[in-house]
């Protein structure tokens, strides 16, 4: 039975290990006719037998195939793995033009046959001038020893995938780098487009270059950068001309017939200014703008979503639109809703997850509105329409969502009640203080004759303090008793020391200090539910919070009022919109659930 359990272990093993065996064929994509170059297959494992190279056509073996083996072993963190390679590979000279393919190897690798991908080369004519080489993307011919770079030699083309284009539709700008010569370093100026809203596209920072037939000649190229433009103003726009400095590496003879001989020369930086052509770019006007143009152009989608369709008065509905497609996408305005009269409406928060690509920003905008209704009733928010420019048809198209039914039911608070603005009020002013009315009502008259001394007045002046003092007594050690007791101390003093800070907190928001007035009212909610409940500061958790408030039979609803201020104080402080008018509410959220605490809780 082991045995069988060993040949059944040993087996699917195989497979596995099978399944993760593989081959990768490698050459240049592009070399020149006349020009030598390397094909490698590169196997993962080294138990490879009866390797088949396949047939290749267009190009003559020059060697091969030669085999090598490498090995390794690492330790990360106690853990050892190792790998192994096997590679088969053959020079190859390119004789003919024309772009070839030459197909998949096979091989048998631990009793499974697998097969390598197939390589497509490109094969250019030679270069006309004698220059490059293609068998180093890098490489610089040994074209002279002059110092003396020609316009041929190196040059940067700009283009543009389209010059006739309307008011903010996308255009890509490229700029490619042409070299016959070993440039090592390339330095821009900061492009200027004036008119135009730019992006620039990310692209490697380390450079790759490859073969391309440009005019006769093979350059080594690569495309240096590339911004997608939109444009601001229609008429004709210009993309200036911009100039790079480029730092050449030249090798130079020597006078030493020793050091020529031996060492071949030495090698200088040459620099060399390049500047690109300007292109001229036709921004057609959009046709008359409908009024509820979003100022969006391209191809777009839209969509909306309820968190709720029932609720209370004086709790929040978030309604979340998405915008998607391609197009000027960073560009667009925020479609409006038409939320109900009675609804107390905020600034929406927006959202902004796309790509850049050559026909603008892809992805999708996320706007996020919050809404609060103050009256019950049932009630329709309208459906959200936006309205873009169509490149594909050229016109104007608009979309919409559907519409959202609410129904608002009578929930806890007076939907009536008048909150403050601190922001805007007005100094207290005296009027007509400058002539009072004459008094009125009964006059006392003493009768003439009467003396304080020996009167019942008299006599009360002394029996007064000492029933004061004999007060103040009892009341004293009463105190002293209490304060033994510092919970209850706490307690009792809740209510006076969140005032304090509520009051504080009054005049740091009416200096309009954001931050320091959200700090003040934070720590008054939570220092007043802390030497209420007398829970300790290190506990103080919104659970802890709750159960503490179901002990003192405290109502759900006032239980979810004080986390529902102490998540609006957390959630304003950092939320877009009307700062003023945020902390207003928050102002008068704070005092009324304390007011509404401290009358349920008993003591």
């Amino acid at each position: 039975m082991r045995k069988l359990f060993f040949l059944i272990f040993i087996t699917l093993s195989a497979f596995v290990y099978a399944d993760n065996v593989s081959v990768v064929a490698s050459a240049p994509d592009v070399v020149v006719s006349g020009d030598q170059f390397r094909l490698t297959y590169t196997f993962n494992n080294q138990n490879v037998r009866d390797f088949r190279a396949p047939s290749m056509k267009g190009f003559e073996v020059l060697m091969g195939p030669s085999r090598s083996q490498q090995s390794s072993t690492s330790i990360v963190n106690g853990k050892v793995s190792s790998s192994s390679t096997l590679t088969y590979t053959y020079i190859l000279l390119a004789d003919k033009e024309g772009t070839f393919t030459i197909p998949a190897a096979s091989a048998n690798v631990d009793g499974s046959n697998i097969t390598s991908n197939s390589v497509r080369i490109k094969v250019l004519p030679p270069d006309k001038a004698g220059g490059v080489s293609g068998g180093n993307s890098r490489s610089s011919s040994s074209r002279s020893s002059s110092t003396r770079i020609s316009k041929d030699d190196l040059f940067i083309t700009v283009t543009a995938n389209r010059t006739n284009v309307y008011e903010q539709e996308a255009i890509l700008v490229t700029y490619k780098v042409y070299t016959l010569v070993n440039l090592v370093q390339l330095i821009p100026e900061a492009p200027d487009f004036n008119g135009f809203h730019n992006q620039e596209v990310p692209l490697p920072q380390q450079k790759s270059f490859s073969l391309e037939r440009y005019n006769g000649r093979n350059y080594n190229t690569t495309v240096w950068s590339q911004y997608v433009l939109f444009p601001q103003q229609t008429g004709k726009l210009q993309i200036p001309s911009l100039t790079f400095e480029g730092i050449i590496q030249q090798r130079v003879g020597s006078d030493d017939p020793f050091e020529a001989l031996f060492n071949g020369g030495g090698v200088q930086e040459v620099k060399k200014k390049i500047v690109t052509p300007k292109i001229t770019i036709n921004v057609k006007p959009l046709p008359s703008k409908p009024a509820n143009f979003s100022g969006a152009v391209g191809k777009f989608t839209i969509s909306a979503s309820a968190n709720t369709s029932q609720l209370r008065t004086n709790d929040a509905i978030t309604i979340k639109v998405v915008i998607s497609g391609t197009g000027n996408l960073k560009l667009i305005k925020t479609p409006e809703i038409k939320f109900p009269e009675d609804f107390e409406t905020y600034d929406p928060k927006v959202d902004n997850k796309f790509n850049l690509t050559r026909d603008g920003l892809n992805g999708n905008k996320v706007i996020e509105y919050l809404a609060i209704p103050r009256q019950a009733g049932d009630f329709t928010i309208p459906p959200i329409e936006f309205t873009y420019f169509d490149l594909g048809s050229n016109s104007y198209k608009t979309i919409k969502t559907q519409s959202f039914p609410l129904k608002v039911e009578k929930g806890a608070g007076n939907a009536d009640q008048i909150i403050a603005n601190f922001t805007n009020k007005e100094d207290v002013k005296v009027l007509a203080n400058d002539v009072r009315y004459i008094k009125t009502g009964d006059t006392t008259f003493t009768p003439k004759g009467d003396y304080f001394f020996g009167s019942v007045a008299y006599l009360l002046w002394f029996i007064i303090p000492f029933i004061l003092f004999a007060a103040f007594v009892i009341i004293y050690r009463k105190k002293a008793i209490e304060n033994a007791n510092v919970a209850k101390v706490k307690t009792k003093k809740a209510n006076k020391v969140a005032t304090k800070r509520m009051r504080l907190a009054g005049k740091l928001l009416a200096e309009k200090k954001r931050d320091a007035f959200y700090d003040e009212v934070l720590k008054a909610l939570w220092g007043y539910i802390s030497d209420k409940l007398n829970i300790p500061v290190s506990q103080l958790s919104k659970d802890n919070i709750e159960e503490k408030l179901n002990d003192h039979e405290v109502s759900e609803e006032l239980k979810n009022e004080f986390i529902n201020t102490l998540n609006e104080c957390e959630f304003a402080r950092y939320a877009p919109g009307n700062p003023n008018e945020a902390m207003d509410k928050v102002y008068s959220s704070a005092i009324n659930v304390i007011s509404k605490m401290e009358n349920s809780i008993k003591h």
